[in-house]
């Protein structure tokens, strides 16, 4: 198993990168080019949902089955914990957070990765993957509307 931590902040209130960190169509829109989702719902991740969903990398890829369980996700203290598994991933667990920052908000991404030979491969993907959302996620929280 490896772990990944990234690390962003924003110019925005904890409460409104929090709404959108949760967003299930904020996060469609912030992956656009790099994943497509099939079956993602809309709304916001809840405790106790199971997702069962269909991934295409870059959209080009054969889409694989994907599961996300949503094992906690607490508006109080802005933390949400997933279980992830599917196309080649044998475990992946994020923790997502929000704090205040002195200059709005900081995300953090704790992700720790399992998938055999293949784990290191997945972990680079994961680096990029998380510092790839920063910008889309930044040009978002200016029009998001929650």
């Amino acid at each position: 198993m490896r772990t990944v931590h990234i690390e962003n902040d924003y110019a925005v209130a904890p409460e409104r990168l929090w709404a959108v960190a949760t967003s299930y169509d904020a996060l469609a829109e912030i992956m656009q080019g790099l994943t497509v989702f099939q079956g993602l719902p809309s709304g916001r991740a809840r405790t106790g949902q199971k997702l069962e969903i269909m991934v295409s990398l870059f959209g080009r890829l054969p889409a694989q089955p994907y599961v996300i369980e949503i094992l906690e996700c607490d508006d109080d203290r802005r933390v949400m914990q997933a279980s992830e598994q599917g196309a080649g991933v044998k475990s992946w667990h994020h923790t997502l957070s929000v704090t205040e920052t002195a200059t709005g908000s900081r995300l953090s991404d704790h992700i720790q990765i399992e998938a055999g030979l293949l784990t290191p491969v997945f972990v680079l993907w994961a680096r990029y993957l998380y510092q790839a959302r920063h910008k889309p996620r930044e040009k978002l929280l200016q029009s998001w509307q929650y």
